[in-house]
């Protein structure tokens, strides 16, 4: 274990043996690192925090510090990162509260850009990226590889699909839908992401299946629920359309972003 003289580091914390803590940095007594985790300097890690393997955290980051949320009285509430994330300067994540199921969770691979926030209660997949000064609000969920431009605003309680791209300066008050593209404040459709879809290497047939979900859900005038007939009678079954179709159907608190 490598920890730097300048750097506070509780005794109770929790750190595995090739953990490397650089200058300046404080680690609270509740926190739990795991194996290859560096800390880079003057980072701040506290509260009921549980950090996997691999993870680097850069200059000035703050991790596990309370939610901003009123309701909040200091309650045991955590925080858990997975494995592989790159979390850069000044990036703050906060811990859950009682009301919102108490846990925050980032998952594996993430990448989370200078400045980006994660509120209280949210819920990362794996491969997903925050651009520089991304905010999301308490209760965001957000699926595997889903993109966020820089200084993208998004509202509580929001879902964000796999693989939906949401341009940079955008701000979005309803759920969006997996594999779209959106833009504006607030986010407007522009069709598929399909240079995502491509970069990831989906096979020319999902994309088009895709491209005709979208015109007969997002652009026909039908409602969801024939939408979803008139997909499932004349578009190809491939699982990413299911997966579409899952998503509208899911449980939304906001809406969901259709035009």
């Amino acid at each position: 274990m490598e920890i730097h003289s300048t750097a506070v580091v509780s005794p109770k914390a929790e750190l595995a043996e090739d953990v490397k803590i650089e200058p300046y940095s404080v680690i609270g007594p509740r926190v739990t690192i795991g194996s290859g985790t560096v800390v880079g300097p003057h980072a701040i890690i506290d509260g009921w925090t549980i950090i996997g393997e691999r993870n680097q955290i850069f200059p000035f980051s703050t991790i596990g510090y309370p939610p901003q949320d009123l309701s909040y009285r200091g309650e045991e509430t955590q925080l858990v990162i997975g494995n592989d994330n790159i979390i850069r300067e000044s990036v703050t994540i906060n811990r859950g509260t009682q009301r919102g199921g108490g846990v925050t969770r980032l998952g594996n691979h993430n990448l989370l850009m200078a400045y980006a926030h994660v509120a209280h209660d949210c819920a990362i997949g794996n491969y997903v990226i925050l651009a520089n000064a991304s905010t999301l609000g308490g209760h965001v969920h957000i699926d595997d590889h889903a993109i966020l431009g820089g200084l993208v605003a998004i509202h509580q309680f929001i879902r964000i699909g796999a693989f939906a791209f949401i341009g940079g300066k955008s701000g979005l008050r309803m759920d969006m839908p997996p594999y779209m593209l959106a833009f504006g404040a607030p986010a407007k459709l522009y069709g598929p992401n399909l240079v995502g879809l491509r970069r990831h290497g989906l096979p020319r047939a999902t994309i088009q299946a895709l491209k005709n979900s979208y015109q007969i859900m997002f652009r026909s005038g039908l409602t969801i629920a024939d939408a979803i007939a008139k997909i499932r009678e004349e578009v190809e079954p491939v699982p990413e359309v299911e997966n579409l179709i899952q998503f509208m159907l899911g449980r939304s608190k906001r809406g969901v972003t259709r035009r």
